[in-house]
């Protein structure tokens, strides 16, 4: 076992695959040119050491040409521009390679949302699984003082996509286990991860420590099974990346006050696991969703409609959605804690809650 930050777990899970398979490959922008940082948020650093990066840095950067042979290199600087990021995944992607994409901020997504939504997503069912598109999309989001277009969290689009794995990993042991799995499937996976629970060499304001336990040798996190992160008696939470993270501490507060909640994180929003969460309502008969995703048509409303739909009689008490209002983010870092669900009002709800 080694002590280990969520990027580099990240990377350990990237390193080890590519050694163990020929076909896997990294790209994106920065993605380990040198001098630079590796990726927006230091996942990538160090890869083009052992695996070559495919860049020649002229001589008035500062740096020395590396000589590498372009046809042999696995890890791939590429321009700004997503939509070839995107284009290069699914050709490569149809033609054998496995590769692993890194987007600087997941809200780039929507730069190649027809390669995602119409081509990766889709190739697999039109061609009756003769064409499998196994790539993994790697996108950063959540909330860090930058502003409405660097500051989503875009899980629910993609969910409601057919043909697509959504994944959320909050964990350094899940990330680095989550990772092999995505890299390993042969459908496309979109990897979100939160900005402020890397633990990398870049330093955000508000970042958390989500250093963990890791094993050294060779494991896979399967999708579609949810982590019971608490248990508890009087309130089921189900929440996500950092909002587990504070769903936890609101958790510690209501203890103290004779309250018990049980803490879900679902680790994969496709395939969801529902099972755990109903297990858990048999004890609880209280349910509370929380997400940074906006309250309109975000992951938790799929799941409060599961649950109406097909358990409503486990519930004592209307579901509740604590989420970011239905507004841009703001680049003020005061309204930014106002809109983004905090600690406080977590515990607050799940205080009304509990007493209904």
């Amino acid at each position: 076992m080694a002590m280990m930050s969520i990027a580099d777990a990240y990377k350990s899970a990237i390193a080890e695959e590519m050694r163990a398979d020929p076909s896997v490959y990294c790209l994106g922008e920065d993605e380990d040119i040198p001098g630079g940082m590796g990726g927006a948020f230091t996942v990538t650093k160090g890869l083009g050491d052992e695996f070559g990066a495919n860049v020649k840095v002229a001589k008035d950067k500062g740096f020395e040409a590396k000589g590498l042979d372009i046809a042999n290199d696995r890890v791939i600087n590429t321009p700004i521009s997503e939509i070839l990021l995107s284009g290069v995944c699914v050709g490569s992607a149809m033609a054998g390679m496995r590769p692993v994409a890194d987007l600087q901020y997941g809200d780039f997504l929507f730069c190649m949302m027809d390669q995602l939504v119409n081509q990766a997503a889709k190739m697999c069912y039109m061609s009756n699984r003769q064409v499998h598109i196994p790539m993994v999309m790697r996108a950063p989001c959540g909330a860090t003082n930058r502003g409405a277009q660097h500051a989503q969290s875009l899980e629910s689009y993609f969910i409601h996509v057919p043909g697509l794995k959504v994944i959320c990993p909050s964990t350094a042991y899940d990330a680095k286990g989550m990772m092999k799995q995505a890299i390993r499937d042969n459908n496309p996976v979109l990897v979100f991860e939160h900005k402020l629970l890397y633990g990398g060499k870049r330093k955000e304001a508000g970042q958390l420590s989500a250093m963990g336990d890791v094993p050294d040798g060779d494991y896979t996190v399967p999708f579609g099974k949810a982590a019971v992160r608490r248990e508890g008696r009087d309130v089921t939470i189900v929440a996500n990346m950092l909002m587990w993270y504070k769903a936890m501490q609101a958790a510690d507060e209501l203890e103290k006050e004779g309250i018990s909640c049980e803490i879900i994180d679902p680790r994969t929003l496709v395939p969801f696991d529902y099972d755990t969460v109903l297990e858990s309502l048999k004890k609880t008969g209280k349910l509370m969703i929380v997400h940074e995703d906006h309250y309109n048509g975000g992951w938790g409303a799929q799941l409060a409609s599961y649950v109406a739909e097909n358990a409503i009689t486990l519930l004592d008490a209307p579901i509740v959605r604590v989420a970011a209002p239905d507004c841009p983010t703001p680049f003020s870092p005061t309204l930014e804690n106002f809109v983004i669900p905090s600690v406080d009002r977590i515990a607050q709800e799940a205080r009304k809650l509990a007493k209904l």
